[in-house]
């Protein structure tokens, strides 16, 4: 059985929903979960392959190969990595901030955007965005992902929301890889063909999914809710490639990471599977 981890956002909708039409395979489990449960389970053997935050493989590098020409990611604006601001991000230093729980990989662009490129230190704390505790401070910021991020940015309570893939476009000009697809190392050894074929599945339902976005919109954008254009623009947005300016946004990103004792210096040179 291989046990396959799908992020449940619809920003993998373009992939997952032609992957539940046409993919049958009896001895091929999805599991869906938010980006950080996926990680955990990755690394505590309770997957075999799936979407996880690309800190994820940074972190345990020896445990695990990347899928080729997969990711979640974008050039510039992605739509639903926001940090919702009540001041300007140049003022919180020592202001609360709030990350969301969902995601590792957020977390770690985000201090990398307000400590290196703003040149600030927020006190950090994590919790639920729409569950908080009473006990917790009212943040001055917070940080949200994906279907969260999407229903705050109707929302009016905080006037300055700072997309984190266009200040990263912004100070780098590279793409961010949010998400790989990633495989462990001893799974794939021992299933090498079956790693095979599941990565053919996954890259034959992208490019189907991506020429027919106006019908996924219909399906996905009731979730949210969101109006269709406006989930017709934010997929269109997400890039689901790992082609090179992609590679080497990730490996900025991890020498970043690396130089601030955040992730393995075993990351580089990316392990890609193809």
């Amino acid at each position: 059985m291989a046990r396959i981890g799908m992020v449940n956002y619809i920003n993998t909708a373009p992939i997952y929903e032609i992957w539940k039409e046409e993919i049958s395979e009896p001895d091929w489990q999805v599991i869906e979960a938010p980006p950080s449960r996926l990680n955990r389970m990755l690394a505590d053997d309770a997957l075999d392959l799936g979407f996880v935050s690309s800190i994820e493989y940074a972190a345990r590098p020896n445990r695990y190969q990347i899928l080729a020409d997969l990711s979640i990611s974008a050039t510039g604006p992605v739509g639903s990595v926001f940090l919702f601001s009540t001041i300007a991000p140049e003022e919180l230093g020592g202001k609360p901030v709030l990350l969301s729980g969902q995601s590792d990989t957020s977390v770690c662009l985000l201090r990398i955007i307000l400590e290196e490129f703003f040149s600030i230190q927020p006190d950090y704390f994590r919790g639920e965005i729409f569950a908080r505790r009473p006990n917790e401070p009212d943040p001055a910021a917070v940080l949200a992902i994906g279907d969260e991020a999407l229903r705050l940015r109707v929302g009016q309570k905080y006037p300055i929301q700072l997309d984190l893939g266009q200040v990263w476009h912004e100070n780098t000009a590279l793409p961010f890889v949010f998400a790989v697809f990633a495989v462990r190392e001893k799974y794939l050894q021992d299933k090498t063909e079956e790693v095979r074929r599941i990565h053919q599945a996954l890259l034959t339902c992208r490019n189907r999914g991506l020429g027919r976005l106006p019908e996924i919109c219909e399906r996905v954008a009731p979730r949210i809710p969101m109006k269709m254009d406006v989930c017709s623009s934010y997929l269109q947005a997400i890039e689901y490639d790992l082609q090179d300016m992609k590679q080497q946004a990730l490996e900025r990103f991890f020498t970043l990471l690396i130089k601030r004792g955040e992730a393995e210096s075993r990351a580089l040179p990316l392990k890609i599977f193809s």
